[in-house]
């Protein structure tokens, strides 16, 4: 039976130092996560046709999927998933070849499509549909189908995005910790 992580075209996921990654979830290919950064049960990312790479201290929660979209001759790049550091990733969440920056939350359930780029600390809200393209600038709560800017980050939701962060990072280290049965 194969592992949580898997081989594409020769590609293996790259794993940082302290990294967790639940035996339930499946990486594929072309993945890089830095330090501190947690995959949760039921993750499914592939990095088969583009590139994947999730920042320090970041964590992507149970039954997430992240996905690229391929290199063509319209698009000689594609749309890569860059995640950047101190971002969390809300269960259930589905992130297709955009860029999400640093101490950034996506709330559960959210969809963010290619091209789509959300710049550091921002919120997403739960349920709420990123179109392709999209910015969502530094700042600002951002909530709907599609979603919109709702008002400014307050200084509490500000300094509570690198909290969300630390807090997988304890929580992976305590699991990192538990014997495994052999």
């Amino acid at each position: 039976m194969a592992g949580p992580l898997r081989t594409y075209q020769g590609i293996h996921p790259q794993l940082g130092d302290n990294v967790y990654v639940d035996a339930a979830s499946v990486l594929v290919g072309d993945i890089a996560l830095d330090t501190d950064a947690s995959i949760w049960p039921m993750v499914a990312a592939r990095g088969d046709v583009n590139h994947i790479r999730i920042g320090k201290r970041s964590n992507v929660q149970d039954g997430s999927i992240l996905h690229v979209t391929r290199k063509s001759a319209s698009r000689p790049e594609g749309h890569p998933l860059i995640i950047g550091d101190d971002v969390t990733i809300g269960h259930k969440a589905m992130l297709h070849g955009c860029k999400v920056g640093n101490r950034v939350l996506v709330g559960m359930g959210a969809i963010i499509l290619d091209g789509a780029i959300l710049e550091d600390d921002v919120i997403l809200g739960a349920g709420s549909l990123v179109p392709p393209g999209k910015v969502l600038e530094s700042g600002y709560l951002y909530v709907g189908s599609p979603a919109k800017q709702a008002r400014p980050l307050t200084e509490a939701e500000l300094k509570f995005l690198p909290e969300s962060a630390d807090n997988y990072v304890r929580l992976k280290n305590e699991y990192l910790a538990e014997p495994q049965p052999n």
